[in-house]
């Protein structure tokens, strides 16, 4: 598989391929984080608010920063009721524009694997973490066959297709969110799987969602149209509708959470 940039820059299309699936691992997420109210919440990576409206509308929270270096996911996301009261700026996971100590709970929703340096960007959670502040993630379990887009990427790896993969694909297994949590000082570290499922309309509903994502849509685009259509069958093979018509999916993310020492 090949290793490139992977840019989500279309706010629209990123909530049909992923937006749904983020608010989907999200509710089970932030029913496992447990909150209380009045905390002040960031939201790195935000992309178009999927996440970070779950914030607003189930969190209570007395303010809520979201961070993204896509101005055109940030100018979806201004769009959304979240908007009310979320602020959203452009900014880098690795150089978050806040002081020390700023936020009482800091997230990072489906993103640590687009990271260059990890690390990096777990140092800069808990800089701007408050003593005794929480520090997640959750992310899809890539490594693991969790994906939502799992199904089409097997796929095309049997046809011979290589597909970008995201430049820190490892940080989404469990045992290194695991290291890198515990590395950077964090306390009460504690691990769960998230299992979701999706339904999608019809078989043209499932192909289109995952063709608009950045990683999927163009190694299909740059297919032979017999080679896309054997694509096509494939997985229509593979995923059997119900007598509706419908096709239910499940996708797996690894979670974390731990706290800032206080």
């Amino acid at each position: 598989m090949a290793e490139q940039q992977i840019r989500f820059d279309d706010g629209a299309a990123y909530e049909r391929t992923m937006g749904i699936w983020s608010r989907l691992a999200g509710d089970v997420f932030i029913d496992w984080l447990a909150p209380r109210s009045d905390l002040r919440w960031i939201d790195i990576g935000c992309g178009n608010g999927a996440f970070t409206e779950l914030l607003v509308e189930r969190c209570a929270p007395a303010e809520v920063q979201g961070i993204d270096p896509s101005e055109g996911q940030l100018a979806f996301a201004r769009a959304r009721p979240a908007a009310r009261l979320a602020k959203f700026s452009q900014g880098d996971a690795m150089a978050l524009p806040f002081a020390e100590n700023r936020f009482d709970a800091v997230m990072m929703a489906l993103v640590i694997f687009f990271v260059s340096d990890p690390a990096k960007a777990v140092a800069e959670m808990v800089r701007v973490a408050a003593p005794g502040g929480i520090v997640a993630t959750y992310v899809w379990d890539f490594l693991g066959g969790g994906s939502p887009s799992e199904a089409i990427d097997a796929e095309l790896r049997t046809m011979g297709v290589t597909s970008p993969r995201p430049p820190s694909f490892g940080a989404s297994r469990m045992d290194a969110l695991r290291d890198l949590w515990t590395a950077a000082g964090l306390v009460a570290v504690e691990s769960r799987e998230i299992t979701v499922q999706r339904t999608f309309a019809d078989f043209d509903d499932f192909w289109t969602a995952n063709i608009l994502n950045p990683r999927i849509g163009p190694a299909v685009a740059a297919m032979t149209s017999g080679d896309a259509e054997r694509l096509k069958a494939r997985l229509q093979a593979r995923l059997p509708p119900d007598a509706a018509g419908r096709i239910t999916y499940a996708a797996t993310a690894n979670a974390i959470r731990a706290c800032m020492p206080s």
